[in-house]
């Protein structure tokens, strides 16, 4: 009963992150999470999760500020609770004319946040920043060692952890004008959801069972001959 109970719990939350995956099909730079379970030891199977960092489809929208990253890395955002890795790169300018994302966190520099005049705005690959021909910073873009499992936060951000480090210019390459979208696959994600529902209701109907088999060998089997 305990490990049919285990298995209830663990297609819960499975069907929950399934279901924040279809939630977020259309979120600009979300990753989806994966749920499975893992046995340690003679334990209970334990639910984990972890996110699938494989790049989204690339979406021109013609918009100088709208940036994507082809292949592996980061960009960097100052939000209230420290430095944080987005994969979506529809930023704006604010107020003080600075380059912020969708959120309104400050997009880094290598020397800071970024601030721009008005004019004609050009990056380049390597996320150098120009107006008018004039540079006004290199934008920061940074990855994690490979099968790092970063953390999910507010949606689309990531918090970096220990093994961060900065991409050199040359290892980069940034679109400007292109937006990547999520990475979920709706038809596989609502597959998947009614497999953990046929999943869900067999070991719904094990418990069910063992519990009415526990109840006769309580109520029939203890009564004297």
């Amino acid at each position: 009963m305990s490990a049919a109970a285990a298995a209830l719990q663990m297609l819960e939350r499975k069907q929950a992150v399934l279901a924040n995956n279809l939630a977020n099909a259309s979120t600009r730079g979300f990753k989806a999470e994966m749920a499975f379970a893992r046995l340690m030891n003679d334990q209970l199977a334990a639910t984990e999760t972890a996110i699938d960092l494989k790049a989204g489809t690339l979406t021109e929208t013609h918009n100088p500020l709208d940036l994507a990253v082809e292949g592996d890395g980061f960009f960097v955002v100052q939000t209230p609770g420290g430095e944080r890795f987005v994969r979506n790169g529809s930023f704006r300018l604010n107020a003080d004319r600075q380059l912020v994302d969708d959120k309104g966190n400050t997009v880094l520099g290598e020397a800071g946040p970024i601030t721009l005049p008005p004019g004609a705005v050009e990056i380049d690959a390597a996320g150098l920043v120009t107006v008018n021909g004039k540079a006004q910073g290199r934008l920061r873009l940074e990855r994690v060692a490979a099968g790092t499992d970063l953390q999910h936060e507010g949606g689309t951000q990531f918090v970096p952890d220990a093994s961060r480090q900065a991409i050199p210019a040359g290892e980069r390459t940034i679109k400007q004008g292109f937006v990547e979208e999520s990475n979920v696959n709706t038809m596989a994600a609502m597959t998947e959801m009614l497999t953990v529902l046929h999943r869900y209701g067999a070991a719904q109907k094990t418990l069910s069972t063992l519990d009415a088999a526990r109840g006769i060998a309580v109520s029939d089997l203890a009564k004297p001959v």
